[in-house]
């Protein structure tokens, strides 16, 4: 590889040699504002053969970015929700409790890493004196990461950011949000239900905000037949965290139950 090649897959990873931050040219234009310049290079459609190559590269190089950086965080609960609400706000502080429960139990709280409710529940782990970790995303609106952090990550791609708030996780909380945060609750509704990941306890918080949502999921998509009842299961729902600290420690044990099930043949049996 061409040395202006392995530059710009660092360079879209986030890294240089001395480990300084590089932002990618792309990103660059993308902030410049509105007009034909806003959209992102990966999803223009097909491109050269080798710049194809160099970009699934760059992705595999970010990916490999964050797995090294969070490999040692420990079991983390990650909490999704907007980045729109300030200190003060109901859910801000409901946030904040759970982050504080969620470091009772000895867990790493994990989130976007931004402001609102992020903010909110890495706060209340540091607080507790929990582990706080951030996987924050390069936005056209740079998204600054919040000053509770302990650890962060900036991720270019969406995708390779999701893949990191789920891979370290054993329980997902899910506050009020907007698209970004649906997006972040389906993705984890599929997983679970798919059988990709264990059967991690989700939980909603906030039971005003997510009411309608639940009444057309059991109005439509049941009836319909499109999910089963037994998906809707898949979700706590409530505003006490209390209740959703009991959700996340009933999970951990039963995962860890599973594990004591799983003998040293099975698993030499799966190596192999």
């Amino acid at each position: 590889m061409r040395d202006n090649d392995l530059n710009g897959l660092l360079r879209d990873a986030g890294e240089s040699g001395n480990g300084a931050r590089i932002v990618d040219p792309t990103v660059r234009r993308w902030r410049m504002g509105p007009g034909s310049e806003d959209v992102p290079e990966f999803l223009e459609g097909p491109r050269a053969r080798v710049d194809e190559f160099l970009r699934a590269c760059r992705i595999f190089a970010e990916f490999i970015r964050g797995f090294r950086a969070l490999h040692f965080v420990g079991p983390c609960v990650t909490v999704f929700g907007s980045a729109r609400f300030a200190p003060g706000h109901r859910y801000y502080e409901l946030a904040r409790e759970v982050g504080k429960g969620c470091a009772g139990l000895g867990m790493t709280v994990m989130t976007g890493g931004g402001p609102g409710i992020m903010e909110a529940a890495n706060r209340g782990a540091r607080e507790a004196g929990g582990r706080s970790i951030g996987c924050n995303i390069i936005l056209p609106q740079e998204q600054r990461e919040n000053p509770y952090l302990d650890k962060f990550v900036t991720f270019k791609y969406f995708f390779v950011r999701k893949v990191m708030l789920v891979k370290y996780s054993y329980a997902f909380v899910v506050m009020p949000g907007g698209f970004g945060t649906m997006d972040e609750l389906f993705e984890a509704l599929t997983l679970v239900q798919t059988r990709k990941i264990r059967n991690f306890p989700i939980i909603l918080m906030g039971t005003d905000f997510w009411d309608p949502m639940l009444a057309m999921i059991r109005e439509r998509f049941v009836k319909a037949g499109t999910i089963s009842p037994a998906d809707v299961e898949l979700l706590t729902v409530t505003d006490d965290p209390a209740v959703a600290l009991e959700a996340i420690r009933t999970g951990m044990s039963a995962l860890s139950q599973q594990i004591k099930r799983t003998t040293p043949s099975k698993i030499l049996g799966e190596r192999a």
